[in-house]
Formats: C-alpha cells, sequence, structure tokens
C-alpha cells in the first residue's frame, strides 16, 4: 500500500472513532463532569400585571398618553428545591442520567451561556422528570412532563423536549403538578447560577 493512501485510513479510521466516542457519550468518561455548585430555587406565583392606558393625543390642547405598567413580583411562594448547577457543557451533557434517584424537593438548574431554543432528551435516565424551561428574566416559558423512553431506544430515538430559556429546571415528574407551578410563574434562581 502506497504511504498517502496508509494515511488517508488512518484518518479515516480516527474520525470514525471520534464520532464514535462524541455519539455514545464515552468523552465524559474521559474528561469527567467536575464538581456542581448547589444552591436553592423558589418558584412563586406569576406576577400580576396592571395596565392602565389612555387615548393618543389628537391635537395639542389634549392630555398626554399616559401608560403605566406595574408588576408584583412577590408572588406566593409555589415550591422550593435544593439544586445541583450544571453550567458546563461536560455538566449539562450528563444532567442527572448519573442519579439513581431524587427527594420530593430536589432536582437540578441546567444553565446555559445565553437564552434560546433547547432541546432535552431523557438519555440514560432512572425515573421521569418534569422539565421545566425558564427565560432568562426568570419566567417559566415551557413544561414538559417527560416519561422514561421504552427500554432499548436507541439516542437518535429519544424523544426531545424543545423550549426557550436560558436555565432549565428537572424535577421529579409530577413536582409541577404537586406544587401548582405553571407556566408564567417567576423563579428566584441561586446567586452561583447568574
Amino acid at each position: 500500500m502506497q504511504r498517502p493512501a496508509v494515511v488517508v485510513l488512518g484518518l479515516v479510521g480516527l474520525l470514525v472513532a471520534a464520532a464514535v466516542v462524541l455519539q455514545t457519550g464515552l468523552w465524559v468518561e474521559v474528561l469527567g463532569t467536575g464538581e456542581y455548585e448547589e444552591g436553592t430555587v423558589t418558584v412563586r406565583e406569576g406576577a400580576e400585571a396592571t395596565t392602565t392606558a389612555t387615548q393618543p393625543p389628537t391635537d395639542a390642547s389634549t392630555p398626554r398618553t399616559t401608560v403605566a405598567v406595574r408588576e408584583d413580583n412577590a408572588g406566593e411562594p409555589l415550591g422550593t428545591v435544593e439544586v445541583r448547577i450544571a453550567q458546563t457543557f461536560n455538566q449539562r451533557y450528563v444532567g442527572l442520567s448519573e442519579t439513581e434517584s431524587l427527594g420530593p424537593d430536589e432536582g437540578m438548574l441546567f444553565v446555559h451561556d445565553e437564552a434560546g431554543q433547547h432541546t432535552y432528551v431523557m438519555r440514560n435516565m432512572s425515573f421521569p422528570l418534569d422539565i421545566i424551561f425558564i427565560d432568562a428574566n426568570g419566567t417559566i416559558t415551557t413544561i414538559h412532563h417527560a416519561p422514561l423512553p421504552p427500554e432499548g431506544t436507541s439516542e437518535s430515538d429519544l424523544t426531545g423536549y424543545e423550549g426557550r430559556g436560558k436555565y432549565v429546571l428537572e424535577v421529579n415528574r409530577g413536582w409541577a403538578n404537586r406544587t401548582g407551578v405553571e407556566v408564567g410563574d417567576r423563579v428566584e434562581l441561586p446567586p452561583e447560577a447568574t
């Protein structure tokens, strides 16, 4: 075999090996996730917004338009969760997949670099979850009640749970229903996550 062909075959083999390592998550075994910070998340009833507006002026003798928006950020507390905070890519990738179970008010808070559309899957999970997407301003945008995938489901066949936010809170499935948490409610984030 000529030398260029050996180099090409070697590179192809290296690329295939790298794809397998990335696809299966074996790289996490080598690199690890590092230490998780911990904190407390409190969810409060959504802010009551009051809007007052008057008609725009039709001429100079008409009073100016008045618009007042008031938000009450001190809604009733609905639930508190003790969380591990996943801030790095490796921590977000592993998530709760290496956790056997959670207590009734325990979970994980995922922190992304910026708000956007994110998709979460139930990779290697031992228990079902509520997956709660939270915008950068602390408002809950989406709640999914995710069951365990059927035994033997391949990674490519996992259901994707999509939502918009900068943060994602994962808790035991049913927590949102038990506490009355809904889309529009406000989340107080731990200082370690902001």
